[in-house]
């Protein structure tokens, strides 16, 4: 099976520079950053592999990622906007 990963840099393409300044300079950005990634990589591999998981812990994982998307996103919208 071939899942795509969902990184922040492949999921908001046109916001690169944004993400690896916040990346490298916003020490709370960066540990959501990190955090959102982690997390990603787990879903990614249960999914990629066919782990046996809970449906339950998998859909916590997922909502988790999908909760600190929405405010990595936030924070890159409003850095742009301050700029």
């Amino acid at each position: 099976m071939n899942i795509d990963k969902h990184t922040l840099l492949n999921d908001f393409p046109d916001h690169h520079h944004t993400i690896r300044h916040l990346k490298m300079n916003d020490n709370h950005f960066a540990k959501l950053f990190d955090e959102y990634h982690e997390i990603a990589s787990e879903v990614h591999s249960i999914e990629e592999n066919n782990q046996p998981v809970a449906d339950e812990y998998l859909e916590t994982l997922k909502l988790r990622r999908l909760h600190l998307k929405d405010l990595l996103f936030d924070l890159v919208v409003q850095k742009e906007q301050n700029i």
